[in-house]
C-alpha cells in the first residue's frame, strides 16, 4: 500500500495514473493532493494527471527508469542492505577531495564500475569523493548540470540502487562521499515543474532564464522542495555532504536566505543521524559570510570552492592572461591567494572593471573552509577544446601545481585523472532527444567561443557521442613512466601532508609568502616548513628566511641547502624543514655536502 501526494496549488483536479487506471486525488490544505493506493508498492509505476491532462512524473520521484518524462516508480529506501552501521561521517575540513564524473570515470560509466576503482583512490590517499551531479537528466550522457528530476538518480548510471551500492562500498573503504546538487536552475529538456506550480519566477533572471522561486508567492513549498531534496540525499543514500552549484544564482530576497535555512536543517539532520554531514558551496562573489558561522552573522556553510587560488596557480604556471586570468599571473598575486584565499577581497578587478569581493579576516576564518585546486570540471571543460593543464605546461610544472595545492592551508581537491596527468580531455557533452535543441546547443557553444577568438572548427560538437567518448579516462596510461612518476609525486605529497602537522594547519595567518618577480622564485612558509619554488629557466639559490635543516620532498634530483638558502633546479619545487622549527620525520634527509 502507498500514499501518493503532490503539490499542485492551481489545479482544479489531480488524478493518480496507475497504468490505464486513474484515481481521483483529494485536495488537502496548502495545495497538496493525496490518494491512498492499497495495491501500489515498491517497484510499481505511477504518474499524475492535472485537470485531465497526460500523466506527468512525480516532482519528488526517486526513480525514472524510462527517462525523465516517463512514469515514476516507487522506491522502498528501507529495503537496501547497508553495511555502514558504524560509519560516523568524515569532517571535510582539511581532507583531500577527489572530483569525479560517473559517466566518464570508467569506460562503463556506471556506479558499479566506478566502485571497483575505489581501492585505487584509497591507496592514493583520497579522503572524500565529490561526485558530479547524478540527478536524472534528459538523454543518456551529460555533465549532470541539466538535471530535471532532482530526486531521481540517473538511470544509465545505475539508478537509486546503484548510487546506494557505490556509497556503501566507499564507506566500507573509509571514503566519504559528497554529491554535487544543482538548485539554481533546471535543464532545458524534460522539466515539468512549472506545470505543477510556481516553481519559477520572472521577478529574478539568471543565465538560464527565470529564477527558481525562492521568495515570491508559493515559495514556501519551493524552498521545502529543495531542502527536502538535500536531506533525502544525506538520509536515504547515506551521502556525507553536498556541493551546491553556483549559489550566487540563487535569487532570494528573504530575510533568512535559503542557504542559511538549508545549513540549519542539514546540521539538525546530522545530529539526528549521529554522523558528520557538510555543505560546500560554489560561489563567485568572494564573500566570507557564506562560510562564517551563524553565531558570527554568517550562513554557516562548511566550505566553498575558491577559484582565486586556481586562477593564481594556473596563470602563474601557464602564462595565460585571457578572460579572468588577466587579474592573475604575478607572484605577488600567487602569494596573496595562498596566504589569504581571496585575491579579490574588495579590490579592483580588471576583468569585471569594478571592485570585487569582501575583506577576508584570516585570523577568524580558517583556510580549511576554502577548497583549493589546480583543476576542476569547470576549469577544464569550459575551455573550448576541454584540454587539461597537463597539455598546457611541462610535467615539471605539474609537480609544482600539485605541491602548491597539497601543501596549502586549504582543503585540497583533485580532478579525476589529474593525479597522473591524464592525456584525455574533459569536453562539454550532452544528449537530447529533440534535434532542434541539440542543434541550438551545438551552435550556441561554437558561437560562444567564436566571440573569444577561437576557430569554431576546433570546438567539439557537444551532442556528438564521440565528444563524451574522448572524455573517458584511460586508466592504462597510469603505468607509463611519466604518468606513474606524477602519480607517485601526488601520493607522496598527500602522505607528507598527513605526517607533518604544519601542513595540516588551516590557520591562514600563519602562512607567509615571499617571492622575487624578476628572479622567478617563490617561497611559502608553513610553520617549520618552507615550500620553495623555482620558476626560472636555470638553477638558482633561493632564500627561505631561516636555516634549512632537511629536504622532505623535492620534484627534481638536484638541490643544495646552506646559509639560509636552498638551491634547486629550474622548474622544480622542494618542501624543506627550517631551523626555527626543526622537523623530524620519515622524509627528512641529512644536508648534502655543498
Amino acid at each position: 500500500m502507498a500514499t501518493l501526494r503532490v503539490w499542485a496549488p492551481a489545479a482544479g483536479r489531480v488524478d493518480a495514473a496507475l497504468g490505464a487506471d486513474r484515481r481521483e486525488m483529494r485536495l488537502e490544505g496548502g495545495g497538496w493532493w493525496s490518494v491512498v493506493a492499497p495495491d501500489l508498492g515498491a517497484g510499481d509505476d505511477y504518474s499524475f494527471a492535472i485537470d485531465g491532462g497526460d500523466g506527468l512524473p512525480d516532482p519528488r520521484s526517486a526513480w525514472q527508469p524510462q527517462g525523465v518524462l516517463g512514469p515514476s516508480r516507487l522506491v522502498d529506501h528501507g529495503s537496501f542492505a547497508w553495511h555502514d552501521d558504524n560509519w560516523r561521517g568524515v569532517p571535510v575540513a582539511g581532507r583531500v577531495l577527489y572530483e569525479l564524473h560517473i559517466g566518464t570515470f570508467t569506460p562503463e560509466g556506471t556506479f558499479d564500475a566506478a566502485a571497483l576503482r575505489l581501492p585505487d583512490l584509497v591507496e592514493f590517499g583520497i579522503d572524500v569523493i565529490e561526485l558530479m551531479p547524478v540527478a536524472a537528466f534528459d538523454g543518456d550522457r551529460g555533465w549532470g548540470y541539466d538535471g530535471v528530476a532532482l530526486y531521481a538518480v540517473h538511470e544509465p548510471y545505475g539508478g537509486p540502487e546503484g548510487l546506494k551500492r557505490f556509497v556503501d562500498a566507499a564507506h566500507r573503504l573509509g571514503l566519504g562521499v559528497a554529491l554535487d546538487v544543482v538548485y539554481n536552475h533546471l535543464g532545458p529538456s524534460g522539466n515539468v515543474l512549472g506545470r505543477y506550480g510556481p516553481y519559477f519566477t520572472g521577478e529574478h533572471q539568471t543565465p538560464w532564464g527565470s529564477a527558481v522561486n525562492l521568495d515570491g508567492p508559493g515559495s514556501d513549498e519551493v524552498r521545502a522542495f529543495l531542502i527536502d531534496n538535500a536531506l533525502a540525499w544525506l538520509r536515504d543514500y547515506h551521502v556525507d555532504g553536498l556541493r551546491l552549484d553556483a549559489v550566487h544564482a540563487l535569487a532570494d530576497d528573504r530575510a533568512t536566505h535559503v542557504l542559511e535555512e538549508l545549513a540549519i536543517e542539514v546540521q539538525s539532520l546530522g545530529a539526528r543521524l549521529g554522523r558528520a554531514v557538510f555543505l560546500i558551496a560554489e560561489y563567485d562573489r568572494n564573500d566570507p559570510r557564506l562560510i562564517t558561522s551563524r553565531e558570527a552573522g554568517g550562513y554557516g556553510l562548511d566550505a566553498q570552492w575558491c577559484d582565486d587560488v586556481h586562477h593564481a596557480i594556473h596563470a602563474t604556471l601557464t602564462g595565460e592572461r585571457q578572460g579572468y586570468y588577466c587579474d592573475f599571473g604575478s607572484l605577488a598575486t600567487l602569494g596573496k591567494a595562498l596566504s589569504g584565499g581571496f585575491v579579490h577581497d574588495g579590490t579592483y578587478s580588471a576583468f569585471r572593471e569594478r571592485g570585487h569581493g569582501r575583506p577576508f579576516d584570516r585570523s577568524r576564518v580558517p583556510g580549511h573552509r576554502l577548497v583549493a585546486y589546480a583543476q576542476t570540471h569547470d576549469q577544464v571543460g569550459n575551455r573550448a577544446t576541454g584540454e587539461r593543464i597537463s597539455s598546457l605546461i611541462p610535467v615539471e610544472r605539474l609537480h609544482i601545481a600539485a605541491a602548491l595545492v597539497l601543501t596549502s592551508a586549504f582543503t585540497p581537491m583533485i580532478f579525476m585523472g589529474e593525479e597522473w596527468g591524464a592525456s584525455t580531455p574533459w569536453q562539454y557533452f550532452a544528449s537530447f532527444a529533440d534535434p532542434q535543441l541539440s542543434r541550438a546547443v551545438t551552435e550556441g557553444r561554437r558561437a560562444e567561443f567564436a566571440d573569444h577568438g577561437w576557430d569554431t572548427t576546433e570546438v567539439p560538437d557537444p551532442v556528438d557521442p564521440a565528444t563524451a567518448q574522448r572524455s573517458i579516462l584511460d586508466w592504462a596510461e597510469r603505468e607509463a613512466a611519466e604518468h606513474a612518476e606524477l602519480l607517485d609525486w601526488h601520493r607522496r605529497l598527500i602522505r607528507l601532508r598527513r605526517e607533518m602537522p604544519d601542513l595540516a594547519d588551516g590557520r591562514l595567518d600563519r602562512v607567509v609568502c615571499s617571492y622575487d618577480e624578476a628572479a622567478g622564485w617563490f617561497v611559502m612558509r608553513r610553520g617549520g616548513l618552507a615550500v620553495v619554488v623555482n620558476l626560472a629557466p636555470a638553477r638558482q639559490p633561493i632564500p627561505v628566511g631561516a636555516t634549512p635543516t632537511g629536504v622532505l620532498l623535492a620534484s627534481a634530483g638536484g638541490f643544495v641547502y646552506r646559509d639560509g638558502e636552498v638551491e634547486i633546479d629550474a622548474d622544480s619545487v622542494a618542501i624543506v624543514a627550517v631551523a626555527d622549527r626543526p622537523v623530524a620525520g620519515p622524509h627528512a634527509e641529512s644536508p648534502p655536502a655543498s
